[in-house]
């Protein structure tokens, strides 16, 4: 697509503020394929302030008539499928395929689960004498990732239109031309002007001044442990509400009795999807000590296969940072059974898949967040001590089990410190509340939990 060289501002494009740009840099060979306005604290303030008008006629609006939009928008959005895949490969560097199967079409599922939820959720209930309402919380800052562009802004546009809230969304610089792109999906939707407001820019400029705007309800991001802390501060300082999710370090904990061989094949094309730039990968992988030199190998032998099949990591940056956890993995004593930090191509931002053995839980590949294509493999003595490893890291977004007995896996999951655990391989769910325990992040996304964020509750006595 053509990059839109204003901002999308109360249902039209118009020049930003200042002239700055940013320029959209394709991974895999490292061509500028388009520049987009660097938007700043004037661009923001008159986003915020369009979204601010049109809050009292959009919250009113029934709620068929929202959800009527949010299906037109998935509608959109489904017409548009190949162009969307198109996008996101060009900018972040995924296969074409993984981008069609994963980029593109689970928006266009949430974009439609909210659809289904505006027009079924009850924004009012009976409790005693009180009538308690549901009502939308107000004017939502909106910060998304580069890592799945398209995912991570439907998961928060469409809960908040749902709702009747309206929005100002800051994407990623590295991902801009997704988010223009469904701009031009929510306009052909025909969402009335001001409802969904768009301002590319750099985060300590234009996203730091959508965290701090005063008019500004709810701020929902999704980044970075460290950035969210810092967004959660500022919104503390205002008692504005924030939805955060934030950095994993999840464990797949490999039961003595679990298939080992699906457990492992499955566990390490978990870590290298979208080149192990998602923050819910199974990044540690955890094996009893008797089946532990099998795993391994079974481990090094997998992600050989994916050395041709995964794109690279989203800028040199991100690669670097990548390549760095490898060389200090190897510094404090793991072994590299496949990988390592050695660059596999002389073009692009790519970093081979890389399997650690003899990872001790102690060690910095073990407890911090990577974000590329690296698996950790740790022995574990027995159940007590699988769960004390699993559950020993600030984070808890996400997690597997694995077991010969659905029942024991079960049982296992429950005593995880985590949001989400997949049981022996189970399915995406675009229904089931996503987010994390303690430093993972505040709040849920997806399906009816992640649409109750974007409310507020008022009660009435009779």
């Amino acid at each position: 697509m053509k990059a839109h060289d204003g901002i999308y501002l109360d249902g039209a494009w118009r020049p930003a503020a200042g002239q700055d740009v940013i320029e959209v840099v394709d991974p895999v060979d490292e061509r500028v394929i388009g520049r987009v306005p660097a938007g700043g604290a004037d661009d923001v303030d008159a986003a915020v302030r369009a979204a601010r008008a049109a809050l009292p006629d959009w919250a009113a609006t029934p709620p068929a008539e929202r959800a009527a939009r949010l299906g037109a928008l998935r509608d959109v959005l489904a017409a548009r499928k190949d162009e969307i895949a198109e996008t996101v490969t060009a900018e972040l560097g995924s296969p074409l395929a993984f981008s069609q199967a994963v980029h593109a079409a689970v928006p266009i599922a949430v974009a439609g689960s909210y659809a289904e939820l505006a027009a079924t959720h009850s924004f009012e209930e009976r409790v005693g004498n009180s009538t308690v309402l549901h009502e939308p919380v107000g004017v939502v800052g909106a910060i998304t990732p580069w890592n799945y562009p398209l995912h991570q802004i439907v998961a928060k546009v469409a809960p908040a239109l749902a709702a009747g809230c309206t929005v100002v969304l800051k994407p990623a610089e590295d991902t801009p031309l997704t988010a223009q792109l469904f701009a031009e999906a929510i306009h052909e939707a025909g969402v009335p002007a001001g409802v969904f407001n768009l301002v590319t820019g750099l985060g300590p400029v234009a996203g730091q001044a959508l965290a701090e705007h005063p008019d500004v309800d709810l701020v929902s991001f999704t980044g970075s442990t460290a950035v969210g802390k810092r967004i959660a501060a500022t919104a503390g300082a205002a008692v504005k509400k924030v939805a955060l999710e934030l950095g994993g370090k999840s464990a797949n904990v490999i039961l003595p009795s679990a298939d080992l061989a699906r457990a492992v094949n499955v566990g390490v094309a978990n870590v290298m999807s979208n080149s192990g730039q998602t923050c819910s990968a199974w990044t540690r992988m955890l094996v009893h000590r008797d089946r532990y030199e099998e795993a391994v190998g079974l481990a090094a032998a997998a992600a050989a296969k994916y050395g041709d099949r995964i794109g690279p990591v989203v800028n040199a940056r991100q690669r670097d940072r990548v390549r760095g956890y490898i060389e200090q993995g190897v510094a404090e004593g793991a072994t590299l059974v496949a990988g390592g930090p050695e660059a596999p191509r002389e073009q692009g931002y790519f970093v081979s898949p890389t399997v650690f053995s003899d990872v001790t839980p102690d060690m910095t590949i073990a407890q911090e967040e990577i974000f590329g294509p690296v698996l950790s493999v740790l022995r574990y003595e027995d159940e007590d001590d699988a769960l004390r490893i699993a559950n020993g890291t600030v984070y808890g977004l996400a997690g597997a089990v694995w077991a010969g007995d659905e029942a024991e896996a079960v049982a296992f999951a429950r005593r995880m410190d985590t949001g989400q655990v997949d049981i022996n391989g189970g399915r995406f769910n675009p229904l089931a509340p996503f987010g994390g325990y303690k430093q993972s992040g505040v709040g849920r996304e997806l399906g009816a939990h992640g649409l109750t964020e974007y409310l507020q509750t008022k009660s009435l006595q009779f």
